[in-house]
């Protein structure tokens, strides 16, 4: 995720010598150089003077991570991508005048097609509530939310999300080589067709019950297909599963962040 965010800063025309990564181990920091940015395998030394410190890193080792920074002022922006750990925990752990964005982006990302949700606390002002939103937009699209909270949901539904469509895909695939299809043709088939629809759908000016409802005639292919999705209920066993996803999240919050309230 940090190497799509840089390469995506950079694309945009961020001035490399304005960007350093860390990184305790140094054969993490390998592909970076070629970027001609700087880099460091020290974190306090890294985030000396720097204006936004991006912490991106698993939530298991985030507080030690923060608790270990040794420069961080409380004016600097710490900008959080550790999945399930609360504003609270990072305010703890680094000051509680410390100006926080937190946000969820996905795996797209690597392909500059992400989705991030941010949440910013109070001692965050304008000009830091625009640079976080400039930062994950390097790698996609980027919205706020109004409560930290929704961050959870956000995990469930577009952090988890692409592993559901890639499952979808499989399946997919496999049906098509049950039917005869060689495993190659069922693949350029299931995956162009993936992505013709979610461009559909992100251009469309329609809901996605309303495209389906478009394409799918009374009594053909497409309806036999769906009324077996129904029946066999689809749209509850995603809803159970989103859900399932959610509750992991919180849970995440209170394995890693201690027992701080969002």
């Amino acid at each position: 995720m940090t190497y799509s965010l840089v390469v995506g800063l950079l694309k945009n025309g961020h001035d490399p010598a304005r960007i350093c990564v860390a990184d305790p181990f140094d054969r993490q920091l390998e592909k970076f150089r070629p970027l001609a940015i700087t880099t460091y395998t020290d974190n306090s030394e890294a985030i000396t003077g720097a204006d936004v410190v991006v912490l991106a890193v698993k939530p298991q080792i985030a507080q030690g991570v923060v608790t270990e920074f040794q420069t961080l002022k409380a004016g600097q922006l710490l900008l959080s991508i550790a999945a399930g750990i609360n504003i609270a925990s990072l305010a703890k752990w680094s000051a509680q005048e410390q100006a926080i964005v937190r946000c969820m982006p996905n795996t797209p990302a690597l392909l500059g097609a992400g989705m991030s949700a941010l949440f910013a606390n109070s001692n965050c002002n304008t000009a830091q509530v625009g640079t976080a939103e400039y930062i994950l937009q390097a790698a996609g699209d980027a919205l706020w939310v109004n409560h930290e909270g929704e961050l959870d949901a956000v995990t469930a539904v577009s952090g988890s999300g692409p592993a559901y469509f890639f499952l979808l895909m499989e399946s997919m695939i496999d049906a098509g080589v049950e039917l005869g299809l060689e495993p190659e043709i069922a693949a350029r088939l299931t995956l162009q067709t993936a992505y013709g629809a979610a461009l559909m759908a992100k251009e469309s000016s329609d809901r996605p019950d309303a495209l389906r409802q478009n394409v799918t005639s009374p009594g053909g292919t497409t309806a036999a297909a769906l009324d077996v999705m129904i029946k066999q209920s689809m749209p509850d066993t995603v809803a159970s599963a989103i859900q399932a996803a959610n509750e992991r999240a919180e849970q995440l919050a209170k394995e890693f962040g201690g027992d701080q309230e969002p």
